[in-house]
């Protein structure tokens, strides 16, 4: 089907979105806050690629089974605590925090940690290459054959990959980092981030595959 392109003014600040341009976001009230974004309309997207699943259905909730759920522990025990006992399939966990705070060095390490079980991990990073991710697993003695890493911003890419490798964890580092095709506005802006964090929660769901999102907190507190 061909796409329609829309032309939305959005606010970098709060997601306000607006059919024209205004000095002042009326959401937030914040100035020169809104920018000029075209989006791709048309059919929805099924936001894997190589995968497709049926419609969800509703179900009665005391027959879904949950005796024999297994969270995935990562042995770091505080870690394992905050997550409520380990990961539960399809949760998306969002690791947010001031840049250079650990965030990466503590998602490489629970990932080690599930790999040393026998899970395949993937890590996505945004920000590092491949080389300086493996001088961050060298420091921390955290290599292992099932942790897969990878450099890669573009959504689709991602989501492809995630389709063939069928890793039982993921992490994006950072979700600021992320781009969507379908979006003309740079990474790191409201659109960018919304799309792609709904899109890899959409995945999360219908894989069952957990999810982390590294999300980078600014100068004023707000992620």
């Amino acid at each position: 089907m061909k796409k329609n392109i829309k032309t939305v003014f959005c606010c970098q600040s709060c997601g306000y979105q607006s059919t024209k341009w205004m000095g002042k976001c009326p959401d937030c009230g914040q100035w020169g806050s809104l920018v000029e974004e075209t989006v791709a309309t048309g059919s929805p997207k099924s936001g894997i690629q190589g995968m497709t699943t049926p419609p969800s259905e509703p179900v009665p909730i005391d027959s879904i089974e949950f005796e024999n759920e297994e969270r995935l522990q990562t042995h770091i025990q505080e870690f394992d605590r905050v997550l409520g006992g380990g990961l539960v399939p399809g949760s998306l966990v969002l690791i947010g925090g001031d840049p250079g705070i650990g965030k990466s060095t503590l998602m490489l390490q629970a990932l080690y940690g599930l790999a040393q079980r026998g899970c395949k991990v993937l890590y996505v990073s945004g920000e590092e290459s491949i080389r300086q991710l493996r001088l961050r697993s060298k420091r921390l003695a955290a290599a292992s054959a099932d942790l897969l890493v990878v450099s890669e911003i573009d959504l689709e890419a991602i989501l492809g990959m995630v389709a063939n490798v069928k890793p039982d964890v993921l992490v994006v580092d950072s979700i600021q980092t992320m781009y969507s095709p379908d979006l003309t506005s740079a990474p790191g802006s409201v659109s960018q981030v919304r799309e792609s964090a709904m899109r890899l929660m959409v995945m999360a769901k219908k894989t069952g595959i957990p999810t982390f999102l590294v999300g980078h907190v600014t100068k004023d507190g707000a992620i």
